[in-house]
């Protein structure tokens, strides 16, 4: 890493080597964005950057728009950009991946560093504002890259390899954690959708067509509970209402008696005087049978039959 703007090399350290070693150092600062640049290093590539930023923060601020605040962690791994509120992890900049760190003697809010995105492999110049404390973070770093070369001179190099496979899984387990998200989003959509299917439309009716005889009629039995329909006119026919002491029995007519056939009927269920007339007309009946020619009907004027 190259410290910029005449950096005095006999500066002493601000913070205990454990601090940075085992914990972090955190620091509040605004967050201007972070800008692509052609070379890793520069004092020049690095004022192109913050004057580009300090453009497009003005037409936002125009805008109504503030500029975020983050809190920085720094420690031998790496500079982490976190919201100050919720901790959530913005950017983590692995420590080996930055090229270059200065803070603007112009300007004493303003410090900046180069980081090579692991992604898209480009040089990204991040630009912060912090009112008191440029100088003091830009000097953390520079203690937090002195640890980390040590530390790298006593495991032989073996170190910085854990570190990469260390990032490599906290990536890993991050887009692992997005890709759950998405599939229980989807999830959630899919079971909302099949709830939708299977819930009818409010206001609606299941209808089911009677079943009905072949003289396209409604079958009868004396237990049916009679329906009004509706008539012809549009007009609702009354309901006929049985009293509640009358029950309708089968091969019974409404009064309870038996069907009444009067040629069927043997001659001691009616009186004799009824029984003779029906009698006769049996007889009569029995003798028109017998008769060779068409049956005639009396004719007042001809006077036969």
């Amino acid at each position: 890493m190259n410290r910029a703007f005449n950096r005095k090399k006999e500066k002493s350290w601000m913070h205990t080597p454990e601090a940075l070693a085992k914990h972090y150092i955190a620091y509040n600062a605004k967050f201007l964005g972070n800008a692509e640049v052609e070379t890793p290093k520069g004092t020049e590539v690095v004022k192109d950057a913050v004057r580009k930023l300090k453009f497009q923060r003005h037409i936002k601020k125009s805008e109504g728009q503030k500029t975020p605040k983050v809190e920085l962690q720094i420690s031998i791994y790496g500079v982490k950009i976190l919201d100050p509120k919720t901790k959530d992890v913005q950017h983590n900049c692995q420590l080996h991946r930055i090229s270059f760190c200065a803070d603007d003697k112009t300007d004493k809010r303003i410090f900046t560093f180069i980081y090579k995105d692991s992604e898209s492999n480009k040089h990204l110049c991040y630009v912060f504002d912090s009112e008191k404390c440029a100088e003091e973070i830009t000097l953390t770093i520079g203690q937090a890259f002195d640890l980390a070369y040590k530390k790298f001179l006593e495991s032989g190099g073996k170190d910085v390899e854990t570190r990469k496979q260390i990032g490599s899984l906290q990536k890993r387990i991050q887009e692992l954690e997005t890709e759950n998200s998405e599939l229980k989003q989807q999830l959630q959509d899919l079971e909302q959708q099949l709830m939708m299917a299977h819930v009818p439309p409010t206001g609606s009716v299941s209808v089911q067509a009677r079943s009905t005889d072949v003289f396209d009629m409604v079958p009868f039995s004396p237990g049916t509970v009679l329906v009004p329909t509706q008539a012809s006119n549009g007009c609702p026919v009354p309901p006929t209402a049985l009293p509640p002491n009358i029950v309708l029995s089968e091969g019974k007519d409404l009064f309870g008696a038996e069907p009444f056939d009067p040629f069927t009927c043997g001659s001691a269920d009616f009186p004799p005087d009824i029984q003779s007339k029906l009698d006769e007309m049996q007889e009569g009946f029995k003798m028109g049978l017998t008769l060779e020619g068409a049956v005639f009907s009396p004719d007042p004027l001809d006077g036969r039959c």
